[in-house]
């Protein structure tokens, strides 16, 4: 009985340790989704602030604010991509953290109930002691 009790206890603390992983890796990976969508929006402004220049522009000049655009805007496009797939990542990592969360959450109910039985059983032989005791007194044992 007892060994069922340490048994479930070291399950249970795997499956912490499990879930605390998969909450680490769910934070990483918001952490990089918001990273992209930060970066997303630093290019869109920078993007538009480009032509925001004052008085006139030569020729060479605007030439080369179009090529930058252009470039920014692909690189914009890119990030899009990056950030589509990030937040299927993080989706699927949260899915992880749900499934080792009801995992941990058995491991305890499982725990606590081999507690419980095992209490029970110490409960069941102290109260059978006493009548052991007797029957031995009268030789019955």
């Amino acid at each position: 009985m007892k060994g069922l009790v340490g048994r479930r206890q070291r399950v249970l603390r795997v499956r912490h340790v499990q879930h605390a992983m998969a909450v680490a890796e769910t934070a990483r990976a918001r952490d990089e989704a918001d990273g992209l969508a930060r970066n997303i929006d630093r290019l869109r402004k920078v993007r538009s602030e480009l032509f925001e220049t004052e008085g006139m522009a030569t020729g060479a000049s605007f030439a080369a604010m179009q090529e930058l655009a252009t470039r920014l805007e692909q690189a914009g496009r890119q990030l899009d991509g990056a950030l589509y797939d990030a937040k299927r990542k993080v989706e699927a990592k949260e899915g992880m953290t749900l499934a080792a969360n009801r995992e941990k959450e058995i491991a305890t109910r499982l725990k606590d109930r081999a507690r419980a039985d095992l209490e029970e059983w110490r409960e069941t032989r102290l109260a059978a002691l006493p009548r052991y005791r007797r029957m031995q007194r009268n030789g019955d044992v």
